[in-house]
């Protein structure tokens, strides 16, 4: 067995691990990362860049038939799956080496494919490596959480790392969990031709902001897709294009079964307890410092055990590289970290939505609003459909949330601001270039200033006064 020595060693090469793992590197440190599966983890291979290039293919389908409002003769589009899932698998092709094996052994980084699992507090034994490192990073990531459904170990079903292998297209597509990747496939496959039945125990979409959800799953439905609220599944039943799933409202039939209830941390290879580390349900725990119980061990990214997003798990691996390499106190925070669902419409929301921020701030709070029909940009285009809404306090956003087209988009100012402290007056204060869907951010700051300057009294008779003196 060889014996490695080291000063970092970081298990799993999904997102938070090979961006501090090339971070770590270029600053001078003896870097080993440990990878069992593939490199890229599930964003690359079966999440943000797969689910991404469907969606655009979908979109591409569903701008066939929408072509009457613009004088374009609408058309149904002659779908050929195989060809789609071709071109997501070229994205990913397209970007894998960049997340490549040769591209990190090429920094200076030690690459070890093969699963690890701690032997000590202080060494992770991989294949026939032993690794005794100064400090260790435990960036394993997670993966598709499986509901004890009965039944459901007895029926064939997909999730998103195995949605994408298919090249037929599901006659009807049945989906439990009506989040945000339950939505997002859910409207995607409906666009690509599939007849997609959503069943969700509780609300889809339930923990977004009910207004700005409201036109995300209408236009769902209005799609085709058939949304089912409030029903719990209690037993799933059939075989390979003929599944059965009962719900406490009644029976759903499909020829493929997607489930998308949520993810659960990736770490039960890792032989934690020889480690010293000390796991919840949700993952590691981990201070604020994101280091684990075992002071030479940290959690980063979706095995911390909060949000779980591929710029989270980026942004953790900034905050431990301070601590690790430079010695420098560094704690995470999670108050400017924005997520998106990219359905169509896109919605986007930053810190606490208007119940929960009200909840909080109670009287404090104000809330300002801008609708997308009185944007020009958003008018010439035909994308009037959305609204943004901030939270403000003390002339400062403590939250955003946009439903609207290029939401996604739009949300990084809201993310800048939050970042860096910024009020209402420096969003205000921006110019932006006309016509664009831009304009939204400066109109909702500009709503927050419009009652305090055009509704106050006091403000019209010292205009008057000065008009007066004015030569």
């Amino acid at each position: 067995m060889e014996r490695i020595k080291t000063d970092l060693c970081i298990i799993g090469a999904g997102s938070a691990g090979l961006s501090l793992a090339a971070g770590a590197v270029q600053m001078g440190a003896r870097v080993v990362l440990v990878e069992g599966h593939k490199m890229g983890g599930d964003c690359l291979n079966y999440g943000c860049v797969p689910s991404k290039a469907l969606i655009a293919a979908a979109a591409q389908a569903q701008a066939m038939r929408e072509g009457a409002a613009y004088g374009v003769a609408p058309v149904e589009p002659d779908i050929d799956y195989a060809a789609v899932m071709t071109h997501v698998a070229r994205a990913i092709a397209t970007i894998a080496p960049h997340d490549s094996v040769e591209r990190f052994e090429g920094l200076g980084v030690r690459v070890i494919q093969d699963w690890g699992r701690f032997t000590s507090e202080r060494e992770l034994e991989a294949g026939d490596h032993l690794i005794r490192a100064r400090r260790f990073v435990i960036a394993t990531g997670s993966r598709p959480l499986v509901p004890p459904i009965p039944g459901l170990d007895t029926v064939p079903y997909l999730t998103n790392e195995t949605l994408f292998d298919l090249r037929e297209r599901p006659e009807h597509l049945v989906v439990i969990g009506g989040g945000p990747i339950g939505m997002e496939m859910a409207q995607a496959h409906a666009r690509l031709g599939s007849k997609v039945t959503v069943i969700e125990g509780a609300t889809a979409l339930g923990r977004e902001d009910p207004e700005l959800a409201a036109p995300v799953l209408a236009r769902a439905r209005a799609e085709g897709v058939e949304i089912v609220e409030g029903a719990k599944v209690t037993a799933v039943a059939g075989q390979a294009g003929a599944i059965r799933v009962e719900t406490e409202a009644g029976a759903h039939e499909g020829s493929h079964l997607l489930v998308a209830v949520g993810r659960t941390p990736a770490l039960d290879k890792l032989n934690l307890d020889a480690a010293g580390v000390e796991t919840t349900k949700a993952g590691v725990k981990v201070g604020a410092d994101l280091r684990a119980t075992n002071r030479r061990v940290y959690a980063i990214g979706d095995a911390a055990g909060g949000m779980q997003f591929t710029h989270l798990a980026g942004y953790h691996a900034s905050v431990v590289i301070r601590s690790i390499l430079l010695g420098l106190p560094a704690k995470a925070r999670t108050d400017h970290i924005p997520r998106v669902t990219y359905t169509a419409p896109e919605l986007a929301q930053i810190g606490p939505t208007e119940d929960e921020a009200r909840a909080e701030h109670g009287d404090k709070l104000t809330v300002v609003r801008f609708d997308f029909a009185a944007n020009d940009r958003a008018i010439a285009t035909g994308q009037t459909a959305g609204a943004i809404k901030v939270m403000v306090v003390g002339g400062k956003p403590v939250g955003a949330g946009i439903v609207g087209a290029e939401a996604g988009e739009l949300i990084g100012l809201w993310a800048l601001a939050l970042a860096k402290g910024l009020s209402m007056a420096d969003i205000s204060a921006m110019v932006a270039p006309y016509p664009t869907l831009g304009e939204v951010n400066k109109r909702a700051a500009g709503a927050y200033f419009s009652p305090k300057l055009f509704e106050n009294p006091w403000v019209k008779r010292g205009v008057r006064l000065v008009q007066r003196l004015l030569p």
